[in-house]
């Protein structure tokens, strides 16, 4: 997969710029940014059949809302033990989701990082004169 993301460098911790034309993109960027970080695909394994989920969001603010986004992301693929691997966003404004992720059975994955939430500390999520850039650091 080409990288749709670069990782920044954080002491402790991982961090990631995602850069996207709009909100939609930006959203499923960091997402799959986030998944490819967490694992990678075994070599000998193809893609299997993905099972879909829906998620609805709901939050008083846009960083909110993508903060509980991605957490919310990493609260399923634990429970359902699935890496997620592509993403449809239905829905998206400033404090209102919807959204479906499609997700892989976990043992088709080499596990790489435990991501275990995205955080609020050096969050940006803006609009910026070429689009939308977000940077989050995760706590590993």
């Amino acid at each position: 997969m080409t990288k749709c993301y670069e990782v920044i460098e954080h002491t402790a911790d991982i961090g990631i710029r995602v850069k996207a034309k709009d909100r939609h993109e930006l959203f499923e960027k960091a997402a799959l940014a986030m998944f490819d970080i967490i694992a990678e695909r075994k070599k000998t394994k193809s893609p299997s059949i993905s099972k879909k989920i829906s998620i609805v969001q709901d939050a008083q603010s846009l960083d909110e809302l993508f903060i509980n986004w991605l957490n919310e992301l990493l609260s399923l693929s634990a429970v359902k033990e699935l890496i997620f691997t592509s993403f449809k966003i239905n829905k998206l404004d400033e404090s209102s989701l919807n959204a479906l992720a499609y997700g892989e059975d976990r043992n088709n994955f080499k596990s790489n990082v435990e991501i275990k939430a995205a955080t609020y500390h050096e969050l940006k999520v803006e609009e910026t004169k070429n689009g939308w850039l977000a940077e989050v650091i995760f706590d590993v």
